[in-house]
């Protein structure tokens, strides 16, 4: 029986996330295997560094791409956000999953629950890993400052409501909502406020182009909706 390998990063997001597409190709074909293997990119290791200073594109699909290329996996699962607007030659994007809440989410220190980042305090400072959303909550809320904050999700949640610097984070809210942590959004942010990413809330499913059979394979994951 073939063994399909699905690449992914190692954190409890990707984790999840590709569980739930290795979940549905399960379905879809339950005479074939598959094995997960996960491993950690470029933007995983480096978290001392703002990512917009580091300088480098693929920050967190470079070291999954490798893998691909040299056979060590058969596709990998991105949060589709993550992936540039050009692929490196030999790879293509074998399948758009369903989009989930594409929104920007504010999560507050437990002492804001309940403000806004328009009540919030002045000179309250608020975390993001995302020059994008800072750029632009900066011109909209311009009492309040933005300072970079790097590590997962739950690695930034427990900055948060552990240290005394942050009084807010942005986070997307599919992430916490597919982490289980809905309690968490304190608000979300509507394109006014903040426009979202291209492809926020999407996976993207990465396959070596000239691979017929894999790519047959993910396309009971497209979902044609997503792409428009």
């Amino acid at each position: 029986m073939r063994v399909i390998r699905v690449g992914t990063r190692k954190s409890q997001l990707a984790r999840i996330q590709t569980d739930s597409v290795v979940a549905t190709l399960k379905a879809s074909y339950p005479g074939l295997q598959f094995e997960i293997i996960a491993m950690s990119t470029t933007g995983d290791k480096i978290l001392d560094t703002a990512l917009s200073k580091i300088g480098e594109k693929s920050l967190f699909t470079k070291e999954l791409e490798h893998a691909l290329e040299k056979n060590e996996v058969d596709l990998v699962v991105h949060s589709l956000k993550d992936l540039p607007t050009v692929l490196p030659p030999g790879f293509t994007i074998g399948a758009i999953c369903k989009r989930e809440n594409p929104h920007d989410a504010v999560v507050f220190h437990p002492k804001f629950v309940g403000k806004t980042l328009e009540t919030l305090p002045e000179k309250s400072v608020v975390g993001t890993s995302s020059l994008r959303r800072a750029a632009q909550l900066q011109r909209k809320f311009p009492h309040l400052e933005f300072r970079s904050i790097r590590g997962n999700l739950n690695t930034r949640l427990r900055k948060l409501d552990e240290q005394q610097e942050f009084s807010a984070i942005i986070l997307a809210t599919a992430g916490l909502q597919r982490m289980g942590w809905h309690n968490r959004v304190g608000q979300i942010l509507h394109p006014e406020e903040c426009m979202y990413a291209v492809g926020q809330g999407a996976l993207g499913v990465e396959v070596r182009a000239k691979d017929q059979d894999i790519l047959d394979l993910v396309g009971v994951l497209h979902d044609p909706e997503t792409l428009l």
